[in-house]
């Protein structure tokens, strides 16, 4: 069974909204190379990538343009098989996407019972939610940005309880986000 995994940039005080200018793309800012390192081998380790319709709007608009992309992010997405949750789409106009219409819980556990490496999800932060509620997520990946942001969307907003979880991994970057990587725990 493949893994599902939600990765999100998320601020000390756990906002994963990008409204603001704390969250840049990984070579903006200083020295992020082992930044980006991390996210091309988690890249590397998956196949599929599962995604709310705003955001894979918000992507598709960005990414196949950037013909210039050192960062490995366009090449990966030109790769992955894409999944985008809409009961609105009609036409992904992303080559290699596949709109889930649902129900959501009957679309990704066939996802996950397919074969193939993990299923990613970032951003779509409503979706998580819904994945979070569902007990669908294996995996939690935070790239946790030293920046106190006050107020914005949550990943864990408004859930009192989540299944339990075993931190595997925790890594000090040089520009100062930590990598925390968190299993769920099943019995």
């Amino acid at each position: 069974m493949r893994d599902l995994i939600i990765t999100q940039n998320i601020t000390l005080d756990g906002v994963v909204s990008n409204d603001s200018s704390w969250f840049g793309p990984a070579d903006q800012e200083g020295d992020m190379g082992d930044v980006n390192e991390a996210l091309m081998a988690q890249a590397h380790a998956s196949d599929a990538f599962l995604v709310g319709r705003t955001t894979f709007e918000e992507m598709r608009g960005y990414w196949p343009k950037q013909a210039d992309d050192t960062t490995g992010v366009t090449e990966h997405l030109d790769r992955v098989a894409k999944y985008v949750v809409s009961t609105t789409l009609d036409d992904p106009g992303w080559a290699g996407t596949t709109i889930l219409r649902g129900p959501l819980e009957d679309d990704v556990r066939a996802l996950k019972e397919a074969e193939g490496s993990d299923i990613v999800v970032t951003g779509s932060v409503a979706l998580c939610h819904a994945l979070i509620d569902a007990d669908l997520v294996d995996e939690y990946r935070c790239f946790v940005y030293p920046h106190v942001e006050g107020r914005g969307r949550r990943l864990f907003e408004g859930r009192t309880s989540v299944p339990p979880l075993r931190t595997v991994e925790a890594r000090a970057f040089r520009s100062g986000i930590v990598l925390t990587r968190h299993r769920v725990v099943r019995p």
